[in-house]
């Protein structure tokens, strides 16, 4: 049988039937030997090359124990393997297909992300995610601090021998909205000019003054050595991973629209700066406290009164 053109679905398979061989003991080899099959089959169904017939998949995971509701889960992976897109719902739980992302995070030479309305998640510190995740409505309390330990977790490619190229783009508006709170807000800022020195690493600031563009949803562009392009989508409850050209070649368009109005990397810094010296001023007249009946909550810290204070605006170019 001739090798397909792997997606990030059937990688994804492949992985997690890579992952149940291993936990059971088994090489490939000897994987291909107890269901007497050939050792470039398994080889190409871990790498995500050839898909196969749903009987035998079964008898893979039947093979490695895997049963139940992870058992029902690859069998419905397999079944669709070679789609070009894939839409997930989360459900009421943690999403299950988290590990898509963090998997393909993982796998990708570079990446380029923008969300309009917060930072990016792999940017992101442990107190702003804390804050972000319990002012939304959906997601349970008690799921919180598992969800900012998987989200932490996929920072750790930051660190890796080989990291990815990364490059975001982060609206003006994001760290001048301080709801979270101005020390919450301070730290953050100051970890995205850590970030931002780092060789693989590469933050873009999109001003006000740099006029309208065609990004108005948050996306995660992923390109790999093997594989096609994808980019992850993804909303209050469900997300998508798309892989058609056509669609790639939309959003390759749209990074290309956000590096025409972002401020190159050496203003975004300088920027960035300026506002981590304003939050991390002393507290002063510009912090104001909640009316009486909402002891010890603090109204908005007005940031953007500051910064006109001392001359910066959104328009500001060092």
């Amino acid at each position: 049988m001739f090798d397909l053109e792997p997606t990030v679905r059937s990688r994804e398979l492949g992985l997690a039937l890579q992952k149940a061989a291993d936990a059971k003991g088994f090489n490939g080899r000897q994987l291909a030997l107890a269901l007497k099959w050939t050792p470039s089959r398994i080889s190409r169904l871990f790498s995500g090359k050839r898909g196969a017939k749903l009987v035998d998949i079964a008898a893979l995971l039947a093979k490695c124990d895997v049963t139940g509701a992870r058992r029902d889960e690859l069998l419905e992976l397999a079944e669709r393997a070679f789609e070009p897109s894939w839409w997930v719902e989360f459900g009421e739980c943690l999403p299950i297909r988290l590990t898509t992302l963090s998997n393909n995070e993982d796998a990708a030479t570079a990446i380029t992300g923008f969300d309009p309305g917060r930072v990016p998640g792999l940017l992101q510190t442990k107190s702003y995610m804390t804050a972000l995740m319990e002012s939304m409505p959906f997601i349970p309390k008690e799921e919180i601090p598992e969800r900012v330990a998987l989200r932490t977790k996929r920072q750790d490619r930051h660190d890796q021998h080989n990291p990815p190229k990364c490059r975001f783009f982060i609206d003006e508006h994001v760290v001048t909205r301080t709801g979270a709170g101005r020390h919450i807000m301070s730290d953050q800022v100051h970890h995205l000019l850590r970030l931002a020195v780092r060789p693989n690493l590469h933050l873009r600031v999109v001003p006000d003054a740099g006029g309208f563009h065609s990004s108005h949803q948050p996306f995660h562009l992923m390109e790999f050595a093997e594989l096609n392009p994808a980019v992850w989508l993804e909303n209050l409850n469900s997300a998508a991973l798309l892989e058609q050209q056509d669609t790639i070649a939309g959003y390759r368009l749209t990074v290309a629209d956000l590096d025409r109005v972002a401020l190159d990397e050496e203003q975004s810094r300088a920027w960035l700066a300026t506002v981590a010296t304003v939050l991390s001023h002393p507290q002063d007249e510009h912090e104001r406290y909640a009316a009486p009946g909402r002891p010890g909550v603090r109204k908005e810290f007005h940031l953007e009164a500051e910064l006109r204070r001392k001359g910066v605006t959104g328009d500001f170019l060092p």
